[in-house]
């Protein structure tokens, strides 16, 4: 899986991973982040979630390799970002809301300014497994000590069926994790029935799971 993959998706039009409606689990677990705090959203497309963090009163920093979606993003609500080109991005950004398009592995704390909070809805799971453990260990680089996350993933069955979104279970959320965070898991959900399209592929059960996290000032063994 490459930057063209997620290019051609965007221009295509294929984006079965949008969705139309604010994350219930976000809805539900908000609080976690902390109140008034700088979020990051990883991998962030043109999602609903970003505007209703801002709307909580948070200042919202997206990262998003499509062109593509930050624009229609901004257009769907209609606001007029400013645009700035960094070295690693180029930034735009309207009120509370900025998304950097470019690299997520490119981009450095430089680029974000400090983020003590962020909510991972669609970044994880849409990352194969290969991947996975370097997106954590970046994101760590990217969060000031004592950071606020709030974590979404998918588990189904069968596990091995073509992502994304990948299955990532409970057990590979704490293992990928344990060293530069503390993980809690806060919801489980069969949500299987409401997601014809995997069962078309083959799914028998799928969950969707919540979990807190927090940014360890310092290496150690997760708890929770």
């Amino acid at each position: 899986m490459d930057h063209a993959f997620w290019m051609e998706r965007w221009k295509l039009g294929q984006i079965g991973f949008h969705r139309s409606d604010v994350n219930g689990m976000l809805l539900r677990h908000h609080a976690v982040l902390g109140a008034a705090s700088r979020v990051l959203v990883p991998l962030c497309g043109k999602s609903l979630d970003l505007d209703w963090l801002a709307a909580q009163g948070h200042e919202v920093v997206g990262i998003e390799l499509s062109r593509l979606a930050a624009d229609a993003f901004f257009a769907e609500h209609r606001l007029q970002p400013t645009v700035e080109v960094l070295p690693a991005a180029t930034r735009l950004k309207a009120g509370r809301i900025e998304i950097l398009c470019g690299d997520f592995f490119a981009i450095g704390a430089q680029d974000l300014g400090r983020v003590d909070a962020w909510y991972d809805r669609a970044a994880l799971i849409a990352l194969p497994a290969a991947m996975r453990g370097a997106y954590v260990d970046h994101l760590a680089k990217l969060l000031a000590p004592g950071a606020r996350g709030l974590l979404v993933t998918l588990d189904y069955t069968p596990a091995t069926a073509q992502g994304p979104p990948f299955a990532v279970d409970e057990a590979e959320v704490r293992a990928r994790h344990a060293r530069d965070f503390t993980v809690t898991s806060l919801e489980r959900n069969d949500v299987l029935g409401q997601e014809p399209r995997f069962q078309e592929r083959g799914i028998t059960a799928m969950h969707e799971q919540a979990y807190a996290l927090r940014r360890r000032p310092s290496g150690g063994e997760a708890t929770g």
